[in-house]
């Protein structure tokens, strides 16, 4: 039995009730190498958000993510604006939601086609989404303003680049945007 509840266990998970009862939140992520888990993990934690990740059906090996090969997989999938990779089934329901970060590193000065594929999963008309990013040398303004084009009936922020963010980093970020934190 206790197997069996293991193996249950979903790519989401509730963390503590947010201070604000009005506006549930979660954070969805999509990481590849960890970095963006990371970041997504600390904001969940500030915010008390329940938080579900975007996983691939199949993982992205290290050849998978060589940018500098043209045939890579994630070279591939970039460079096809239709591509729309598989994800793992998510049974967190956003319409329980009011805010949703969205975190995903960025590729190729967008977010990573997966994330197209979760937001084309799941309505989310008349949530508030906060994307958030990280990026070895990249900034979020040219992945935020793709996604406000291609899903221009969700509700954006302008969202952030969050490479190495303190927990208080976070807080002062979320309090801006009016999110509060534990």
């Amino acid at each position: 039995m206790a197997v069996l509840a293991m193996i249950s266990v979903s790519a989401c998970s509730q963390s503590k009730t947010n201070g604000n009862m009005d506006n549930k939140i979660l954070v969805v992520y999509f990481s590849a190498t960890g970095t963006t888990r990371q970041v997504a993990e600390k904001l969940a934690k500030v915010t008390g958000a329940d938080i579900c990740e975007i996983a691939p059906s199949q993982p992205y090996t290290a050849a998978d993510l060589n940018w500098h090969n043209p045939q890579s997989r994630s070279s591939v999938e970039m460079n096809d604006p239709q591509s729309r990779p598989a994800i793992k089934a998510i049974k967190e329901d956003v319409k329980g939601y009011d805010v949703i970060f969205i975190g995903y590193p960025i590729w190729w000065d967008l977010a990573p086609r997966a994330v197209d594929t979760f937001i084309e999963s799941n309505d989310m008309t008349g949530k508030t989404v906060i994307p958030f990013a990280t990026s070895g040398g990249s900034s979020i303004t040219g992945s935020v303003a793709a996604l406000k084009k291609s899903y221009p009936d969700i509700k954006w922020t302008d969202g952030k680049l969050l490479n190495g963010v303190s927990d208080k980093g976070l807080k002062t970020w979320c309090n801006k945007l009016g999110i509060p934190t534990l």
